[in-house]
């Protein structure tokens, strides 16, 4: 039997982790849905779900894992906050598995939304049959919570009109555009866009992040125009990887 001295086995440690580690980035932990919760400092009466930034390339088995772990949820209801596909060939499919979801859900438009060329109107009629609705720049009341959700575009200024319900609910997918709402304040911000940077590394965070971020990489913040929670997202974009940074379903509570 040929013995492994102390320093080789050290070498090939060494070899073996950084191999490891593709490994679970590349086929692991892209795929690797988790559930997060969120409580609202004060809130309690509204429990739904947020994901955001799908990113649908046609790997159903995943997507389908995607709509039944927030099915299993039994959210009252579920926001989105943009990038349902980068592709208008996978449009039809990915907004097939928004209605298998079993509660209404209400959306709002991130960059590849419009970069893929899919009709909005698609998008209004696949958000309508869940009970929800897709919203640009518009505004919409659930009674029963006293809430109101406003979903907003990518098109700098939003004319936000006058609040409508005791508690205004935001949804947009630039996190950092929630340093310029002009004074107005939201009881919750709801963005997507970071995907948490996809890969990140202990005691530094994301090694990189798309403009329109900010610091607002990942989690809860306090930001000029309310609390804010940035989602890692569902989907990977331009890389397809993720490391120390798995895809998340949020549970939300206010």
């Amino acid at each position: 039997m040929t013995k492994i001295t102390r320093r080789k086995f050290l070498g090939l440690s060494a070899l073996a982790l950084p191999a490891a580690l593709g490994v679970d980035a590349r086929f692991i932990e892209p795929t690797s849905l988790r559930v997060t919760k969120f409580n609202l400092s004060g809130g309690g009466n509204c429990r739904f779900v947020h994901f955001t930034d799908f990113h649908h390339k046609g790997d159903v088995k995943y997507a389908a894992e995607v709509v039944r772990t927030i099915n299993e949820l039994a959210p009252e209801f579920v926001c989105f906050t943009g990038d349902l596909v980068e592709h208008e060939r996978f449009a039809t499919e990915a907004l097939g598995f928004i209605q298998q979801i079993r509660a209404p859900v209400y959306g709002s438009p991130g960059n590849h939304d419009y970069w893929s060329g899919v009709s909005f109107p698609e998008f209004e009629r696949a958000f309508a049959a869940t009970g929800g609705a897709w919203l640009v720049d518009r505004t919409i009341v659930l009674p029963k919570h006293d809430l109101e959700l406003v979903g907003m575009a990518l098109r700098g200024i939003h004319a936000f009109t006058a609040p409508r319900a005791s508690r205004q609910l935001l949804l947009l997918h630039y996190p950092e555009m929630a340093n310029g709402l002009h004074d107005r304040r939201f009881d919750l911000i709801l963005a997507g866009h970071s995907h948490g940077g996809q890969v990140r590394l202990p005691f530094y965070g994301a090694l990189i992040v798309p403009h329109g971020v900010g610091r607002y990489e990942l989690g809860y913040y306090e930001t000029p125009g309310g609390p804010l929670y940035v989602n890692a997202g569902i989907g990977t974009y331009r890389i397809p990887l993720r490391l120390n940074c798995r895809p998340e379903v949020t549970v939300v509570t206010m």
